[in-house]
């Protein structure tokens, strides 16, 4: 074995610490930070489409209460509202 071996391998571990720790310590810092705000954006989205299906859930909820509770009462109510004149036929 050559005698410069051990001080190359030496020289060489402490580049390579030098290296990540100069380099790849804040990448890996970065790229942490990163996947932190995309979560953050992912879990907002989550919420705005959870609030937006809560809204559309009420929205056919009343849809139905109109159409069990008044079903009957809301076709005779339509065909009345058919055989009115039309605002505009109407004299002043």
């Amino acid at each position: 074995m050559s005698p410069f071996l051990i001080p190359i391998l030496g020289i060489s571990c402490g580049l390579l610490a030098i290296f990540g720790g100069v380099f790849l310590k804040p990448w890996f810092a970065y790229q942490h930070r990163k996947m932190e705000l995309e979560a953050s954006m992912v879990a907002e989205k989550a919420a705005q489409y959870a609030a937006q299906t809560e809204r559309l859930e009420q929205r056919v909820r009343v849809l139905e209460r109109i159409v069990t509770d008044k079903g009957i009462d809301l076709s005779d109510e339509i065909e009345r509202l058919r055989d009115m004149p039309a605002l505009e036929d109407r004299p002043n």
